[in-house]
């Protein structure tokens, strides 16, 4: 089991930045690759950033390439997703996510290949 704990979502003013953590406990860290997603209401819960066991592969989204950064410390259990340039279509609720590194062949974008949630953090950025 993996317990996962996002902090650091905020109101914003457009352009503005913002650091979202997420703290790991229970299993080894090492063993999950790890996502941000976010959502907002009526609409599915939509991938933002992935990163490997240990860093070495990075995914994102189209819409927020270029302005955010996912990150991770190992030693800390934690990952991070330094966001910039906000705009108010950032606007949602930033879930982090982990995936079992065993698990192979899935599809990273999307929520149903990761095994743990966090109960998320609200991000708002006003225009």
């Amino acid at each position: 089991q993996v317990q996962l704990v996002e902090t650091g979502g905020g109101l914003v003013q457009a352009g503005g930045s913002l650091r979202l953590s997420c703290a790991a406990s229970g299993r080894t860290f090492r063993s999950y690759a790890m996502g941000w997603f976010r959502q907002t209401p009526g609409k599915e819960r939509e991938f933002v950033a992935y990163i490997d066991w240990d860093g070495g592969i990075t995914l994102y989204a189209d819409s927020v390439k270029g302005r955010f950064t996912i990150s991770r410390d190992n030693a800390k259990n934690t990952v991070y997703l330094q966001m910039t340039s906000l705009k108010p279509e950032d606007t949602a609720v930033y879930y982090c996510a982990a995936k079992s590194v065993a698990v192979r062949g899935v599809v990273l974008t999307i929520p149903a290949s990761y095994n743990y949630w966090g109960r998320g953090t609200q991000v708002t950025v006003s225009s």
